[in-house]
């Protein structure tokens, strides 16, 4: 067959970055719709966060060099000279040798230089005892210490997540111009699968459920799905069906039907779509080897193994990849992962990058990694992991102990 060559995780990941386009229409949203939305301009600061000088504790705006020296034993004694109300601005400036109250998140008056929190001091009578020495700028975010007027707080291409969505609040941005979200079209493929909802299967019959794990991953990551159904193994209505899906989304995305078998037409359907057609089929990976990557006239076609674990893997590995990339996020967070040791010895065919299931548990404040042995076709194994161990294709497995990356479950 002329397709089916095979690819490496490394190869596959730059030939994605090559072929997928970007999504370039814009939109404009209030912060309440752009979460999840992918920022279409940089976001400059127009003012300073926080605007004045504030006290991030309840206690006493005093100078520094007023409180050294003071202890428990032998406390430092200044003025009470008046407080601060929340929400106004502080009086006149402090002179050397006197204090005023300050609530947490409350204007520093002018000329003081740290905050003494209420726990380390006693008013008597109009004095304050201090019974703790503080540091120059100590409890106080200075104007424009978070964001500073005029710097580049976002970058275009940027994922809003909620902080990026509350800094935003912050400068008093109420709308951005962000990339339209994109939609993502599935259909299932194969004879003997059923819709999911079927509460008595016949003998060879297999629920849909990869639309629901391979969707909720898309959700997660901000794209709306269109479920196309389930498609029986012709050639025509297949194609009719992933032309009509097509049609109507930014990505499609085939389950099953992408290996080598007889009635498996995913690879024709999807080069009757358009041009330039599959840039990848097959990948040294395990599980997951018979994935289909393409793109038809500027849309990405992704056809995913038929078992769900298979599907799930390459969906988080190379799906997500790809709705990054179309949706234009250039600043998004890097792939979730953490180091942990392998319970275990894992084997490991080099040449090709395996992905190994694991149980996570920490031990004497380390991570430790449990491999869930079970063949790739299994749901129960998704279901009891946490994570993903990655074993590159140089190597040839890895060892009881070994500090390992981990892909987390999101």
């Amino acid at each position: 067959m002329q397709f089916f060559k095979v690819k490496t995780v490394e190869e596959t990941f730059a030939l994605i970055q090559e072929h997928i386009p970007e999504i370039r229409e814009v939109e404009t949203r209030t912060l309440e719709e752009a979460l999840h939305c992918i920022l279409a301009e940089p976001i400059v600061a127009a003012e300073n966060v926080p605007g004045f000088d504030r006290s991030t504790v309840d206690g006493y705006a005093v100078f520094a060099k007023d409180t050294y020296g003071s202890s428990e034993s032998m406390p430092g004694f200044l003025t009470v000279a008046g407080e601060v109300e929340m929400g106004k601005e502080a009086g006149a400036p402090l002179s050397r040798g006197e204090a005023i109250y300050v609530p947490t998140g409350g204007m520093v008056p002018p000329g003081s230089d740290s905050v003494l929190m209420i726990e380390h001091c006693e008013e008597i009578g109009g004095l304050l005892n201090t019974y703790r020495q503080v540091a120059p700028g100590e409890n106080i975010i200075r104007a424009g210490e978070d964001i500073k007027e005029g710097e580049v707080l976002l970058e275009a291409g940027t994922k809003l997540r909620p902080q990026e969505i509350g800094a935003l609040a912050s400068l008093g941005i109420s709308k951005v111009n962000v990339y339209r979200k994109i939609k993502a079209a599935y259909l299932s493929t194969g004879d003997e699968i059923v819709p999911y909802e079927t509460e008595s299967l016949k003998v060879g019959q297999v629920r849909d459920i990869n639309y629901l794990t391979v969707a909720g991953l898309a959700k997660g990551w901000g794209v709306e799905t269109i479920y196309g159904g389930i498609t029986a193994d012709d050639y025509d209505i297949f194609a009719a069906k992933a032309r009509e899906l097509y049609e109507q989304a930014d990505i499609l995305i085939l389950s099953g039907g992408s290996s080598v078998g007889a009635k498996d037409y995913t690879t024709e359907v999807i080069q009757s779509l358009g041009e330039p057609g599959v840039f990848v089929h097959g990948i040294s990976i395990k599980p997951g080897k018979p994935t289909i990557l393409a793109v038809a006239n500027g849309k990405p076609v992704i056809g995913l193994p038929g078992h769900p674990a298979s599907a799930m893997i390459i969906f988080r590995l190379f799906g997500e990849k790809i709705i990054k990339q179309r949706q234009g996020e250039r600043h998004g967070k890097k792939p979730e992962r953490l180091f942990a040791r392998s319970t275990k010895n894992i084997p490991s065919a080099p040449g090709r990058s395996d992905y190994i299931r694991v149980r996570l548990f920490e031990k004497e404040g380390e991570w430790w990694a449990d491999p869930i042995i079970g063949k790739s076709g299994l749901i129960t194994t998704l279901v009891k992991s946490d994570g993903i161990v990655e074993i590159q294709s140089e190597k040839e497995g890895i060892l009881q102990g070994e500090l390992v990356p981990v892909i987390a479950s999101k």
